[in-house]
């Protein structure tokens, strides 16, 4: 029998400010959708703390529960796709942003934005992974279409990070050197325990390759951050190296000639987890679930309840978050 309430965190506007707190919800008050989801876990996503800390270019209007991750058990599907009972996974399309997402004990969706869980993971597993985890296997996918361990070094930008992490350690397992770029000095040993062959610091490198072509070092690069780092990146890819990217914490603007891609043939792939396609989301997930699955997941991984989350969104906010964030649901 299906509760009538629920528990959910809800961010509201007051007098021009965003407050957090727990709510009990009505299952009448989830948006349409075919799929109900009893919801075991989710995570915390830079997109969530902007979400939860009022940014309208996330999410339009409030009150409003963030969350762009959630996993769970299967209440009921009105397509027929899952049975009840089912173990699936959530992730990206418009959950968390203008449609109610994964930090409640219930979630209604359509039924095609979610996966069943793949062998080889738990649900909790999943959650550690979540959108971080789907980036950074996007990435990684994108450089092996060309590259392999044999063509050189891969560099991590924004390393400390859920996506820096989870790559930094996956590449590591896939048999690439990779160097770690961060500008937490503290975190170098944090970095190799992840399987880092070398730390840079963000500034000095920036510092160091901050012309139209700097020396080539990089068979392949995973940035996180953008703006002045992500072009010294590129300025210092070799030829035929890829580039992929998918933040912007460090400016949405990149300055640099076109001299990499023609005098170069160096590659930009941009990486959009939210809108992968299906296809390609399930053959990612599975391999997360297997050759992919991070050896350090539980390592780099602190669990946090819903009462909880407002003290970890400010630190993420602030620059002082390492590594992923499993958030406990029910």
């Amino acid at each position: 029998m299906q509760p009538t309430t629920f528990k959910a965190m809800v961010v509201e506007e007051k007098e021009d400010q965003y407050q957090m707190s727990i709510k009990e919800r009505q299952l009448d008050d989830l948006p349409e959708g075919e799929l109900l989801v009893k919801v075991c876990c989710s995570s915390l996503n830079y997109k969530d703390a902007l979400s939860a800390s009022g940014n309208k270019g996330v999410t339009r209007s409030y009150p409003h529960t963030p969350g762009i991750d959630a996993a769970g058990v299967v209440v009921s599907d009105e397509s027929g796709t899952f049975k009840n009972g089912e173990q699936v996974i959530v992730t990206s399309y418009d959950l968390g942003m203008n449609t109610d997402g994964g930090y409640s004990e219930y979630i209604r969706v359509p039924a095609d934005w979610a996966v069943k869980l793949p062998d080889g993971l738990t649900l909790e597993e999943s959650m550690m992974l979540g959108t971080a985890g789907l980036t950074a296997a996007q990435s990684i996918n994108a450089l092996e279409e060309k590259l392999s361990p044999a063509d050189g070094e891969i560099l991590v930008t924004g390393a400390t990070g859920g996506v820096g992490s989870l790559a930094v350690n996956m590449l590591s397992k896939l048999g690439y050197k990779v160097c770690a770029l961060t500008g937490k000095a503290s975190s170098s040993d944090y970095l190799k325990s992840l399987g880092a062959d070398s730390v840079l610091d963000r500034t000095e490198f920036v510092e160091a390759n901050n012309k139209p072509l700097a020396k080539p070092r990089w068979a392949g690069v995973v940035d996180a951050v953008g703006g002045d780092i992500l072009a010294a990146a590129i300025q210092s890819t070799k030829p035929l190296g890829v580039v992929t990217c998918f933040g912007m914490v460090g400016s949405p603007k990149l300055s640099l000639t076109v001299f990499p891609f023609i005098l170069r043939g160096v590659s930009l792939v941009g990486i959009d987890s939210q809108s992968c396609p299906m296809d390609l989301r399930t053959k990612l997930w599975q391999k997360m679930a297997g050759d992919w699955k991070p050896d350090n997941l539980h390592d780099m991984t602190e669990s946090v309840d819903l009462s909880g989350l407002p003290d970890v969104i400010e630190k993420m906010l602030a620059g002082q978050h390492q590594g992923r964030k499993l958030v406990k649901v029910s």
